[in-house]
């Protein structure tokens, strides 16, 4: 096996000394463009590459983010993971991606593994957290931010969509459509993103003079969905809904699948069918779903900000809510309301 090449040598082929080629690999250095470009020529001719883990070990920086994600079945996680990750890689730091149980049931064993990787942050990504953990990060000095959830824990950022306003959203849409019997199939009980919907969707069927006419649980699963769709449509045309809110798209679709080849339902003729998310399928033709949109660029861009304010300036920086507006995407998988203009895509 070929002895690793070490700065050093890279400094002497370059001609520079060995401070500059550690300044050219840390992220921010400064450092001329003609020595930068010397030390990358030298380090390529020799297969160079800087250990970032000794570096960190000596600077106390990794220039590492744990990103902590409890699924990926539903489409809006990979998409927003990969903006996560590109973001923080244009600010200069590594993603490490870990798995957990989206019910906390292994996040204790997961942040111990994480914080072991000396990580400069934690990004949470709808999985929940004991006030516990928070407080080992914070011991720690490693600053956590929740993505798309959020927990009443002090000195906890969160970023999510604003759930309960979308929620309300869906319930005026649906009673400005005529419809008398609206239902509503929730997502996992102990994330807030699924009550908050939940919460904003019954107020806003309340101030409509209306209640929940029918409530199942899918879980965030697709089966779970399913079973769901099964128990609430699969009854006497009276006791069926003419509308439902399925709290993510993930889950919409597959209810959708069921009104329509399991039960011969008409969608929206028959039931009108609204999710929560615009993932990409949401816009196939199959499906043409009418739905809330998460906007993961504004939630990346708000998450990445508050994590590093908070590794940059930890002094200063301090925690907060935000909860950020999506627009009610409409398509034709719901009643539209008497004078509903069908170029209005967008509430």
């Amino acid at each position: 096996m070929a002895e690793k090449v070490t700065s050093l040598q890279v400094a002497q082929l370059a001609g520079v000394s060995q401070s500059a080629v550690s300044r050219v690999f840390t992220p921010g250095a400064s450092v001329s463009k003609k020595t930068e470009e010397k030390v990358r020529k030298a380090a390529a001719e020799l297969g160079y590459r800087p250990n970032v883990l000794a570096r960190a070990m000596v600077s106390g920086k990794s220039r590492i983010i744990g990103l902590v994600v409890g699924y990926l079945d539903n489409y809006f996680y990979p998409e927003a993971l990969e903006k996560l990750s590109n973001a923080l890689q244009e600010k200069g730091y590594h993603v490490l991606i870990f798995m957990a149980s989206r019910t906390a049931g292994n996040i204790e064993d997961v942040m111990a593994e994480i914080l072991d990787y000396q990580v400069d942050g934690v990004i949470l990504a709808s999985v929940a957290m004991s006030s516990e953990i928070a407080t080992r990060c914070q011991q720690a000095g490693v600053p956590v931010v929740l993505f798309n959830r959020s927990q009443d824990i002090e000195g906890i950022t969160s970023v999510t969509s604003d759930n309960f306003v979308g929620g309300r959203k869906v319930a005026e849409f649906l009673l400005a459509g005529g419809h008398e019997r609206i239902g509503y199939i929730a997502g996992w009980q102990g994330a807030s993103t699924q009550r908050d919907r939940e919460a904003g969707f019954r107020a806003g069927l309340s101030e409509g003079g209306q209640s929940l006419f029918a409530h199942e649980i899918g879980d965030f699963h697709t089966e779970t969905a399913r079973a769901a769709a099964r128990r609430m449509f699969d009854v006497a045309p009276d006791m069926r809904p003419d509308a439902v809110l399925v709290a993510n798209d993930h889950m919409a679709l597959a209810v959708m699948d069921v009104i329509r080849f399991e039960l011969g339902l008409r969608v929206p003729e028959d039931v009108s069918v609204v999710g929560y998310d615009d993932v990409p399928p949401a816009a196939w033709p199959a499906y043409n779903l009418t739905t809330i949109r998460q906007r993961a660029n504004l939630m990346v861009a708000e998450t990445v900000t508050a994590l590093l304010e908070h590794i940059d300036t930890p002094a200063t920086a301090k925690s907060r809510k935000v909860a950020i507006d999506g627009p009610l995407v409409v398509r034709t998988s719901a009643r539209l309301p008497k004078g509903w203009n069908p170029q209005r895509t967008e509430t």
